[in-house]
């Protein structure tokens, strides 16, 4: 059977599955549907080979305990592999959600943006309307309002004028598609961070969140919420511990109780526990950051407050990297609201598989069963065998580690999730290791144990202890993402290829993608121009060579080819020399000064006229 072939008969399989869930009422995903078809016929009890090719038989009967096995709502097991299945497909680290943010907000604007960019408006009123898209840009990128709120419009009409007046729009329209793009991303920081300083001068913002107030006081609420959740599980874990123990030294005590069950639910309650300790750490890392950015917001906020100081008018070269660091720092309270919102919803999502446990094991049942039990915490588990440790001259062969004697010990990547490798494999159930008993190292993988005697045991023969955990995984599937497996059962797969229809089995080829990269040229080039691949151009060249012995070299100088030789001559440049033959110079004179009396005549008929000289003499003056 082929591969497309083989994919055709699974797609079938799992169609038809989900089919009759739906008959009967519970609509189940096809992730869902695969992962228990993988479950059970990875379970030896089902006799199921995953090597080799199913009947017709086979592929109904194993149609009909997939769907039993869906339908059954009181199985703690189900309900574990649907809390793994939800957490895979939903669950996102803190870079891939604030990507996936990232990459939805660009989506969003991006036929707004493709208006501005690709329009060339020429009238006035289309200069306007390219304006106002920029505005609706420039408040959408922030979400800092919304855009049907005539006032929060009015705010960032007002900020994107005092940055990028209209008069500006035709240098805006001259710009290429991606120098375009990034101007409105940075015009956006720009308007951002100036209502964020008014809001904080109180001249403005009345529509923008208190982000660092609401994070630090949901943070600390989703926190304990998950805090809470984690004592219930750690508290049901212990007890279920606790009576599976007691059941294993008397199985008479509890004939009314199932262990298969109850190992079940505890495997649901430690997959429940993994997940919340996940999304607590999550948690913790937001309000670690929140803590960080608040303090560098303040610091900033100051920093421009002490630059703008009431003035008239501030240097843009000084005032707009603050502008755009105030929005950098808020875009980072959004994803950090985002991120606590999504991990809110997580708790809450994950709440659900964990209520079969109230059903299974109400609260007076377990007290009644628990009665004469003594219940430990992992923690006095862990504290009981603190004294003890591995003596390391009693295994040659064996590598131990210990904290004192390996660098980076807390680093260690302990195999199935810290728990005991001895007690999954001999008793089924989930113990915590201590790694201060000591860390074996087999096959370069690292295996902590609850006892010294638990360590001793597995040290005398580990390999067999691990097939008996991937046979513990085989019959409980949710073990293989719980306890960390998926590398033991990379080999299998739920179908088979077959050489012939009679002749033995082979496993599907493993394909996988790989790259290598070389230099282009290693050596220097040593190209030599002169080759020529080409016979007849090689002939071409011999016959030249050949008519050229017989040729003479003359030659004869004329009386006009003298003259085509290069000459030259050297003269002294011309200098700049002056001289001086007119003097100016001047003399000055007594201003004559002569007056006359008496010309007017008197009283009697005779005229007495009297010349007085008042010139000063030349040798005066």
């Amino acid at each position: 059977m082929s591969f497309s072939q083989t994919q055709s008969v699974i797609k079938k399989i799992i169609r038809e599955i989900g089919q009759k869930c739906a008959a009967q009422g519970h609509t189940v995903s096809e992730t869902l549907v695969a992962f228990v078809v993988k479950a059970v016929v990875l379970d030896p009890r089902n006799d199921f080979t995953v090597d080799q090719v199913l009947t017709k038989k086979d592929v109904q009967d194993l149609i009909q305990l997939c769907v039993s096995r869906l339908l059954d709502t009181t199985n703690p097991s189900l309900s574990t592999i649907k809390m793994q299945v939800y957490f895979d497909l939903n669950y996102a680290n803190r870079a891939e959600l604030l990507r996936e943010q990232q990459s939805v907000l660009e989506g969003r604007l991006a036929p707004l943006v493709r208006e501005i960019t690709d329009t060339h408006p020429r009238g006035q009123a289309e200069m306007e309307d390219v304006y106002q898209k920029i505005v609706g840009y420039v408040l959408l990128r922030s979400g800092l309002g919304s855009p049907t709120d005539i006032e929060v419009v009015r705010e960032v009409t007002a900020a994107l004028q005092s940055v990028f007046p209209q008069t500006e729009m035709i240098t805006f329209i001259s710009l290429s598609k991606k120098n375009k793009e990034q101007q409105l991303k940075h015009l956006a920081m720009l308007v951002t961070g100036i209502r964020l300083y008014n809001k904080e001068c109180g001249k403005g913002g009345s529509s923008i969140d208190d982000l660092p107030a609401l994070l630090n006081e949901a943070i600390p609420s989703a926190t304990h919420t998950i805090d809470e959740s984690l004592n219930t599980c750690h508290v049901l874990a212990h007890q279920y511990t606790a009576l599976l123990e007691s059941m294993q030294e008397d199985q008479h005590k509890y004939l009314q109780l199932h262990s298969l069950q109850l190992k079940e639910a505890l495997f649901n309650v430690r997959q429940y526990e993994a997940f919340l300790c996940i999304l607590l750490s999550d948690a913790i890392t937001s309000a670690q950051e929140v803590e960080k950015m608040t303090a560098q917001f303040a610091t900033v906020m100051e920093q421009l407050k002490n630059t703008v100081q009431n003035k008239a008018s501030v240097d843009t070269r000084e005032v707009f990297p603050f502008f755009v660091a105030l929005s950098n720092l808020w875009s980072s309270f959004q994803d950090e609201m985002l991120l606590l919102n999504f991990l809110t919803n997580m708790t809450i999502s994950l709440q659900q598989f964990s209520e079969i446990q109230s059903q299974l094991f109400p609260e007076e049942v377990l007290t009644s069963l628990l009665e004469g039990v003594t219940v430990k915490t992992d923690e006095e588990r862990i504290g009981e065998t603190m004294g003890t440790r591995v003596n390391v001259s009693d295994f040659q062969n064996q590598e131990w580690l210990f904290p004192e004697t390996t660098v980076n010990f807390d680093q260690l990547q302990i195999q199935y999730h810290g728990f005991c490798a001895h007690a999954i494999g001999v008793k089924g159930i989930t113990l915590p290791g201590n790694p201060a008993i000591g860390v074996l190292k087999h096959k370069e993988k690292c295996y902590v144990f609850s006892s010294k005697e638990a360590a001793y045991a597995f040290a005398q023969d580990p390999d067999k202890f691990i097939q008996l955990t991937i046979g513990k995984a085989q019959e409980h599937t949710e073990l293989i993402q719980l306890l960390q497996l998926q590398h033991q059962f990379e080999y299998l797969a739920p179908y088979a290829q077959t050489r012939t229809a009679d002749k033995g089995l082979m496993k599907p080829t493993t394909r996988y993608d790989s790259s290598t990269q070389t230099d282009t040229h290693l050596l220097p080039p040593t190209l030599v121009k002169s080759y020529e691949w080409n016979e007849w151009e090689l002939r071409r060249k011999a016959i030249k060579l050949a008519n050229l012995r017989r040729k003479l070299t003359h030659a004869v100088q004329t009386n006009l080819s003298h003259l085509r030789r290069e000459n030259c001559t050297q003269v002294y440049l011309p200098k700049d020399v002056s001289t001086q033959t007119k003097r100016d110079n001047s003399s000055n004179v007594p201003r004559p000064q002569v007056f006359l009396q008496g010309l007017r005549g008197g009283s009697s008929p005779a005229v007495h006229m009297i010349k007085v000289d008042l010139t000063r003499a030349v040798d005066e003056t």
